[in-house]
């Protein structure tokens, strides 16, 4: 590559992590480009991009961002994956391909500033997706309406009970 490419590379990669909400840097080497297609393929899905860059290019990008803390960990092929959306499901397949081919190995991310180890990148996939945890939230504050309707209703309900029961024992006599 010649210094303008190298130039050019640098700033799109600066520009593109201004706007990503998770990083994982994870090594490649060893596997087969039809099998990293696939992956990139099933992260464009989730609103997720794979990129392999050299090491030298992507510590410049990283200077001056909040992904700057996964310097120390840029020795080797690496390959980064970005995130501009949602950061459980591309995390989640990510692991599942790491698991799938035990050549990729999740080095370490950063989300929201804070630098992941790879045990909590594990932990991240394992969560449930975000429309999922609002589905049961939802569920949650559905419920307490609904509980509290039938605690405030409990009340008139029993009135009325013990209207009619008076009535029926009157009507018996």
């Amino acid at each position: 590559m010649n210094r303008s490419t190298k130039e050019r590379v640098v700033t799109e990669l600066h520009k593109k992590l201004k706007d990503v909400n998770l990083v994982i840097l994870a090594d490649y080497s060893g596997i087969k480009v039809k099998d990293i297609t696939d992956l990139r393929n099933g992260l464009r899905k989730a609103d997720s991009e794979l990129k392999v860059v050299k090491n030298n290019l992507l510590s410049i990008a990283l200077k001056n961002t909040e992904f700057a803390l996964l310097d120390n960990y840029l020795k080797g092929p690496r390959a980064l994956m970005m995130n501009f959306g949602d950061v459980v499901e591309p995390t989640r397949i990510l692991v599942e391909f790491a698991k799938k081919n035990d050549r990729l190995e999740i080095e370490a991310g950063v989300l929201d500033g804070t630098l992941l180890s790879r045990e909590q990148i594990l932990a991240l996939a394992a969560l449930p997706s975000r429309d999922i945890l609002l589905g049961k939230f939802l569920s949650v504050l559905v419920g307490v309406q609904t509980q509290l309707v039938t605690v405030l209703s409990a009340v008139p309900r029993g009135f009325v009970q013990v209207l009619e029961a008076h009535r029926v024992k009157k009507e018996e006599n």
